[in-house]
């Protein structure tokens, strides 16, 4: 695996648990957004070895509840192995997901190594190989999403960017995936763009931060779709 760093205590990542977050190299999209492009383009770090994650999350036995697994799009190169070790020293897992790679999502699931699910919607279907910057299934990202909703601990969620995502836009992204779903999400979360000047496209440096109020709107639309909605930041 190609693990590069670990965040050795987060309250918000993981719902409700303590955690770690452990961040993995490697992502097949090329969102412009992204504000991990260390993680996404050239490899440069060295990977941190596995063994030194394991012998970690043995001394925090007891006072760490959960591990998260992002990247990246951890589900690239995560090890079953791995996880299976993990979940022996008693951790919930959680995977970031951004839907990409769904027999292996599925295979998890199955295993019972993963304990919660995020999947990152991009945007609606018809504008999808733009946002992330490639040309990619949309058949594999909507197996992904029935997958994930049939989960019982799960989140969608949506970076919002002002000049892409707008109300109708978003409406439009939350017809497609309940007519995946079937039924209402159970929870879904919006998480304002943060410029942080350090992106995988250098032309988001100019984009500025989401309002608040914009987030607040937005959310009264996905309330129409969705059990649970909440803005993160």
């Amino acid at each position: 695996m190609h693990i590069k760093h670990i965040e050795k205590t987060t309250f918000v990542d993981y719902p409700g648990k303590i955690s770690c977050t452990i961040f993995l190299y490697g992502c097949p999209f090329r969102c412009g957004f992204c504000y991990n492009p260390s993680l996404v383009l050239k490899e440069e770090t060295p990977n941190i070895s596995e063994q030194e994650v394991l012998e970690f999350l043995e001394k925090r036995v007891g006072l760490l509840e959960g591990v998260c697994f992002t990247g990246g799009e951890p589900l690239m190169n995560i090890e079953i192995d791995f996880l299976e070790k993990i979940k022996a020293l008693g951790y919930f897992i959680k995977i970031d997901t951004n839907g990409s790679y769904p027999e292996k999502l599925k295979d998890l699931i199955d295993k019972k190594l993963v304990d919660y699910v995020a999947m990152d919607i991009k945007g609606p279907k018809e504008d999808y190989s733009e946002i992330v910057g490639v040309m990619f299934p949309m058949n594999r990202l909507e197996e992904s999403i029935r997958v994930v909703s049939q989960f019982p601990n799960y989140e969608f969620r949506t970076t919002i960017i002002e000049k892409i995502h707008t109300k109708e836009k978003i409406e439009s992204m939350l017809k497609w995936v309940t007519s995946l779903t079937k039924s209402k999400i159970k929870n879904f979360s919006l998480q304002g763009f943060k410029n942080h000047e350090n992106f995988v496209d250098n032309k988001f440096k100019e984009v500025n931060n989401t309002s608040e109020d914009y987030l607040k709107e937005l959310k009264k639309i996905v309330e129409t779709y969705a059990e649970t909605v909440n803005i993160k930041h």
